[in-house]
């Protein structure tokens, strides 16, 4: 298939590819000759997103033209907004440096979150590995067994990460939950040892890695599942609430639903905004044939690991359309943050 059919295919508009249409096959196979590309991964070595970006990283080369080598660099700080500030700003804007970022990048932006220097719907948005709706689990010697006994029970929770931290500040400021939020651990790793050690009770992580690195703390009734966090349920889990499910009025639903939509964009890749337009249809087909090679499909299985792909056109429409609140919701919602 020619780049400019691949062009059509993966969204770009007519004006872009009737300006390099017809060059950009030669211009995609001769620029990553040679090259390495940098993927941030903006946590540290660990958990969901540095899983799914080593397993990224371990193929996309194969599928580039010209066949460059792929680096994964761990750049964590201030939950992911070092990663997503250097991205932005100071990356490279030429297809060579790519990664992975904090979920909840457009929710911290609509709260009007200070250190973040981005705006998410003007990032290169090249496509997602997997949804994300995260699950609330708590260790089996406290006394909450479901979210509703937290009402009445306080729950110690690690709250390292930018989504989780919102979400349970939500939780408590609208549906009244007794979450004490503790931060300051390097990762889902350091927040599972926490956990066996007593430090704390209840950490989230998403449900496709509970289910696989935590199967024995199932099995064997270590955890309880409390709460859903994304817009939909995951598959398997039924009679585990979503956050929204908590709501006492359609104010709250609302509000709530505004909290959930980090869920859509999970573990997506993404390149500096102003890529040259034939460098972002170049990435966007190989992330595509990436998520198709039988080797990664493969490592997926031996992992255990969901895989629930959207293509980079339509990531790059959700995450602009999750701006699309009203002026007073998002009021509440930073009041609600800057609470806390």
């Amino acid at each position: 298939m020619n780049c400019l059919l691949r062009s059509i295919r993966l969204g770009l508009p007519m004006s872009l590819l009737l300006g390099f249409g017809l060059i950009c096959g030669a211009a995609a196979d001769d620029f990553y000759q040679g090259k390495t590309v940098n993927f941030i991964i903006g946590y540290p070595v660990g958990g969901g997103y540095d899983t799914y970006s080593r397993l990224i990283t371990a193929h996309l080369g194969r599928h580039l033209a010209g066949h460059p080598t792929v680096v994964a660099l761990n750049m964590p700080g201030a939950v992911t907004i070092r990663a997503t500030n250097y991205l932005y700003n100071e990356a490279p804007r030429d297809g060579t440096v790519i990664g992975m970022i904090d979920q909840a990048i457009y929710l911290n932006q609509i709260l009007g979150t200070s250190q973040v220097r981005a705006d998410a719907a003007r990032f290169s948005w090249i496509g997602r590995i997997v949804s994300n709706s995260a699950v609330l689990y708590a260790w089996h010697v406290s006394p909450v067994k479901t979210i509703q006994d937290t009402f009445a029970h306080e729950l110690i929770v690690a709250a390292g990460g930018v989504s989780s931290r919102l979400n349970w500040v939500v939780l408590n400021n609208v549906v009244g939950t007794k979450l004490k939020l503790i931060s300051g651990y390097g990762g889902t790793g350091e927040e599972r040892l926490a956990l066996e050690r007593g430090e704390i009770e209840a950490v989230s992580q998403p449900w496709p890695i509970i289910k696989t690195e935590l199967a024995h703390w199932l099995a064997d009734r270590k955890i309880s599942l409390l709460v859903q966090t994304g817009a939909d349920k995951n598959p398997g889990l039924p009679d585990v609430p979503r956050m929204i499910d908590l709501a006492r009025n359609d104010d709250d639903a609302a509000l709530l639903a505004l909290f959930s939509t980090p869920s859509t964009i999970g573990r997506s890749v993404v390149a500096p905004p102003g890529l040259p337009p034939e460098r972002l249809v170049e990435l966007r087909r190989a992330f595509e044939e990436t998520l198709r090679d039988p080797l990664l499909l493969r490592d997926l299985e031996r992992a255990k690991l969901d895989l629930e792909p959207l293509p980079g056109a339509e990531l790059q429409t959700a995450v602009a359309k999750a701006g699309q609140f009203s002026p007073e919701l998002i009021a509440r919602a930073r009041r609600i943050a800057e609470a806390h």
